[in-house]
């Protein structure tokens, strides 16, 4: 689907209902609904919860976010692939794609070949529509996690006397961030890591770097990010994204997996008619990227890479695997770092909106024992993204396309950031250094608590 597509008003969760003041009037609607069709002789359909949906309720969405957001559509892209062709050269721009490695998976599952084949197709496809650059995000992913890990370093070693320093919570999860500020607040909001997302990061990365690389301001350089998850959408939007000076999104558009495929499909694209395209480096050299992963189940490993910093920098200990005991459910698991029999680091992963509740329960019952939470919104982590991962004609996450998914996104070598040396020369020829005030404003944001907005936009679904 390119379009937002309006949705029946959904169940809100607990935290909501409690503090929304259309909740009386909410329940009547959703009654009056339910007892119509009982009438008619048909089961009422029971909404389901999800977290996006909590999101997009009234008290979240503005009708300026709403349009924004929905104008992040092919038709958009369309359009601008159209003004190019037109012979206006004031208003060409330069179309910049970037790709999610998590996104791979599902086109290498779809098209059956390996994932690095499956990019190169990608690739072929983006640029035969006029699409002049084509990015892996991994690279943006490995400034995120460098600069996770030492956030976690500063936080931990101040935890004594800045009670907001532990447990430290993941950024990079538009839905959650969304969640803790505009529901969760003060509780949650000065423990959320201050990192940018992978999104973001390479929005900088192509707005600020590659744009003045190739001398060309940045409102003439239009970058579309191809990613597993709708919300998404609602991450490029964010005000703090926008640079009113240039005119300029970090990320102009979002598309999903989903809606990549089904412009493929609309235009009946034979896999093997399709040129096979190496994707483009960002510092421009020749040959093709190798295609890598970082640690992780599916995601971009922030748990893992930051545990393992941790353990090196805090306590001198190597530690080459990581072992996770599942607690509640497999979405709900913790890994230790233990010595002489004493605990020195706990972490947890927790995914999906149920766990997500509990943590928060016991955040407030002061019952959290971790000092860093990887929190994601989507149960199974980023793979499972609904805008690759859902069976449209049911409305539920396909379990066998994620188990393939996993599989092929596994079979990807791990690539350790540190030493990875692009990232190393970008530290230095585009930050000024990692600990530069450069650094600081193009890699790190801040997260606060908002205000729920009270107007009523159209009840949507990402």
């Amino acid at each position: 689907m390119s379009e937002v597509s309006i949705m029946k008003r959904k169940e809100k969760c607990e935290n909501c209902t409690k503090q929304c003041n259309k909740k009386r009037s909410d329940d009547d609607d959703v009654s009056s609904h339910q007892e119509r069709d009982q009438v008619n002789g048909q089961e009422p359909e029971r909404s389901r919860l999800l977290l996006s949906a909590c999101l997009s309720c009234d008290g979240c969405m503005s009708e300026e976010e709403s349009l924004k957001i929905s104008q992040q559509n092919l038709e958009e892209v369309e359009r601008v692939f159209a003004l190019n062709k037109k012979c206006d050269v004031t208003k060409h721009k330069v179309l910049v794609a970037s790709v999610c490695p998590q996104s791979l998976p599902f086109f290498a599952v779809k098209f059956d070949l390996d994932i690095a084949e499956a990019a190169n197709k990608l690739c072929g496809f983006l640029k035969s529509l006029g699409v002049q650059f084509v990015f892996d995000t991994t690279l943006a992913a490995g400034f995120s996690i460098i600069e996770s890990q030492k956030e976690f370093i500063q936080r931990y070693r101040r935890r004594h006397h800045d009670s907001h320093a532990l447990p430290m919570f993941t950024s990079s999860c538009p839905g959650w961030i969304r969640y803790s500020e505009r529901i969760l607040g003060s509780l949650v909001t000065p423990h959320i890591c201050t990192a940018r997302s992978p999104q973001q990061i390479m929005g900088c990365l192509v707005k600020d770097y590659f744009s003045k690389q190739r001398k060309l301001n940045a409102d003439k350089v239009y970058h579309i990010v191809v990613a597993p998850c709708f919300d998404k959408k609602l991450e490029a939007v964010r005000e703090e994204f926008y640079n009113s000076l240039l005119e300029s999104r970090d990320v102009d558009c979002v598309l999903t997996s989903g809606e990549i495929y089904h412009l493929m499909q609309q235009k009946k694209v034979s896999m093997e008619e399709l040129d096979s395209v190496p994707l483009d480096h960002v510092l421009g050299e020749s040959g093709d990227v190798p295609l890598v992963r970082h640690e992780g189940r599916g995601s971009e490993g922030f748990l893992e890479h930051v545990f393992k910093h941790a353990a090196k920098e805090l306590f001198g200990l190597d530690v080459y695997k990581v072992t996770y005991k599942a607690l509640r459910n497999r979405d709900f698991q913790e890994v230790t770092l233990e010595r002489d029999g004493e605990t020195l680091l706990q972490f947890a992963a927790v995914y999906g909106f149920k766990n997500i509740q509990t943590l928060v329960h016991r955040m407030r019952k002061g019952r959290v024992p971790y000092q860093l939470v990887e929190v994601l919104s989507c149960p199974g982590g980023c793979l499972s993204g609904r805008g690759q991962a859902e069976i449209e004609s049911v409305g539920r996450v396909d379990k066998n396309l994620v188990q393939q998914m996993e599989e092929v996104y596994s079979s990807l070598s791990v690539s350790l950031p540190e030493v990875n040396p692009t990232l190393q020369t970008l530290y230095q020829d585009w930050l000024q250094g990692q600990e530069s005030q450069q650094a600081g404003k193009l890699l790190h944001t801040q997260y606060k608590s908002q205000s729920p907005i009270p107007l009523r936009p159209p009840h949507m679904q990402w």
